[in-house]
């Protein structure tokens, strides 16, 4: 496993929502719908949607 991330982008399950994880890949497709980012992050094992919100609070790596 990476030293900087916890999963893998084919592991992430619908159990792991709302819980923290750290994921490394690249940039696959990115949309910026009205303020809200849709992030396609792709690594070799899948591909993960990350929403982001406005009011999502700044994370530190």
């Amino acid at each position: 496993m990476h030293r900087y991330r916890s999963h893998t982008c084919g592991q992430l399950r619908a159990a792991d929502v709302g819980t923290d994880v750290r994921l490394s890949g690249w940039l696959h497709n990115r949309r910026n719908l009205g303020g809200i980012l849709f992030i396609d992050l792709r690594d070799h094992y899948g591909l993960v949607q990350l929403v982001v919100r406005p009011d999502t609070p700044p994370t530190r790596p």
